[in-house]
């Protein structure tokens, strides 16, 4: 009847343990910022042929159809050095959780000693001494925390909520290093493009140069005609060593993001002269909602805030008894009597610890309060942040766009001009100085349109970056064993 009657009170502990959690239960607060209407609506930018509603893809990079730039970025997501400490965060994360999870299950242990001793006779109230013995203690034990006040299951919920949000840091490196990526080949390319056109106008200015000598000494051109045209071809002829060493840059910061040192640089970006261009409408989804669910930072920051939440409960346990049942059997005497009836032992009870409520404790609730309104905080930073680099890159690429167009036709309509001068100049109907006037439009317009090629190209991976794609179907990153491990 007793053995029911314990059994009984057990099972209502074990109900009542399964039920109560103390502390609020996580939900969104209806003033987040990402329930706003306006947050969840369709993008304001968007409503114009450069863009589409269609899904943003994961792998964005491969609408340039370049395999050079998809070989970089598949090679970055696998060794790149801070994928590798992400990977390695979330994998100290899972292990957080496993451990909660150990807590909350049935903890046991074992122990043994043997010693040859003489005991006090005094501690068992005999005025003698005793003999020396062989001495043995052999026993196990097994306890369950009954959690009745939802402490451990309020942790294990914070650590569940810490290792999602390690896994959204590690899906938010992998698109800030795809773009990283993309945007150091883009502006190696651009730089390229530059030097290409610096090197035609070097050309331009030395058939230029030759021309002039010819009509000098013919007596057909002034005496200033000649310092001037090598004073342009020296100023063409500055601008190369710019380009290059850009383009020596990005190169190295390619190596380094595809992580391999500064030596083993690839080799295939070197001679890149154009920027890659993408021959479609950028699909950029359906607005904000898409938008929101799809960046990992703003994921991050959400499951921060909820694992923040997690915590008061568990501050909150704390003011609470904690209850626990446990059993424990063994043999404890001389070492020849060990396992008979008089040495043998056993004990099946319950333990109540209760430190009682102080300021200290009330403190830790208010600052896990606190901790988590900052967290909330920042969760509403995350997303208008996000909204507005999304609306700000649209906005940019689209403009990018435009002035492209602008400067293509200036770049033609200065083509144009410059042949027909200098024929007329050639056939000695125009002076020098409209020659020259004719080059240095040719040369700026030639340059404009190469640095807003490049300028389009790295708008075009801004906007990507912004729109959050990039992470979803990436490789496995490659992580190096442990120094240590523990022994099995």
């Amino acid at each position: 009847m007793k053995a029911s009657a314990s059994a009984m009170g057990a099972s209502a502990l074990l109900a009542l343990a399964a039920c109560t959690s103390v502390g609020p239960n996580y939900r969104l607060p209806d003033a987040a910022a990402m329930k706003a209407p306006a947050a969840q609506g369709p993008f304001l930018g968007a409503n114009t042929p450069t863009f589409n509603q269609a899904p943003v893809p994961d792998d964005w990079w491969r609408l340039y159809d370049g395999p050079v730039l998809d070989d970089l970025i598949h090679t970055a997501l696998v060794a790149n050095t801070d994928i590798r400490v992400a990977a390695a965060n979330l994998a100290r994360a899972q292990a957080v959780i496993a451990e909660v999870r150990a807590a909350r299950g049935i903890i046991g242990g074992a122990h043994a000693t043997v010693e040859r001793t003489q005991l006090s006779g005094e501690q068992y109230l005999i005025h003698e001494r005793l003999p020396v013995e062989n001495i043995g203690d052999i026993g196990f034990g097994v306890s369950y925390d009954l959690d009745l006040f939802g402490k451990l299951k309020r942790a294990s919920e914070a650590a569940r909520a810490d290792a999602e949000a390690s896994q959204a840091g590690l899906d938010l490196a992998r698109v800030n290093v795809a773009a990283a990526v993309a945007a150091a080949y883009v502006d190696a390319c651009s730089a390229g493009e530059d030097l290409a056109v610096a090197q035609r106008t070097v050309k331009l200015q030395e058939t230029n140069l030759a021309v002039t000598e010819r009509l000098v000494n013919a007596g057909r051109g002034s005496a200033a005609d000649l310092p001037r045209a090598r004073s342009l071809l020296a100023e063409a002829r500055s601008s190369a060593p710019t380009f290059k060493a850009r383009r020596q840059a990005d190169v190295f910061s390619l190596a380094a993001l595809t992580g391999r040192p500064p030596a083993e640089f690839p080799r295939s970006v070197a001679d890149c002269d154009e920027p890659p261009t993408l021959r479609q409408p950028i699909p950029v989804g359906e607005g904000g909602a898409a938008l929101l669910a799809r960046r990992p930072d703003v994921r991050q920051a959400e499951r921060t805030l909820a694992a923040a939440t997690a915590r008061i409960g568990v501050a909150v346990a704390e003011l609470y008894p904690n209850v626990s049942i446990g059993f424990s059997a063994g043999t404890s005497g001389m070492l020849s009597d060990l396992v008979s009836a008089p040495t043998n032992y056993w004990g099946l009870g319950s333990l109540i610890s209760w430190s009682f409520p102080t300021g200290g404790a009330q403190a830790r609730i208010r600052e896990s309060g606190a901790t988590a309104d900052e967290a909330l905080a920042h969760f509403d930073g995350v997303v208008l942040n996000a909204l507005r680099e999304t609306e700000t890159d649209l906005s940019t690429y689209a403009r990018a766009l435009d002035r492209n167009t602008e400067l293509r036709d200036a770049r033609d309509q200065a083509a144009l001009a410059h042949d027909q001068v200098q024929q007329l100049y050639r056939a000695g109907r125009r002076p020098f100085l409209d020659a020259l006037d004719a080059e240095r439009t040719l040369m700026q317009a030639e340059a404009a349109l190469s640095e807003s090629n490049g300028q389009v190209a790295g708008d075009q991976v801004k906007l990507f970056l912004a729109l959050g794609g990039g992470w979803r179907q990436a490789p496995p990153p490659r992580v190096t064993p442990a120094t240590y491990r523990s022994r099995p």
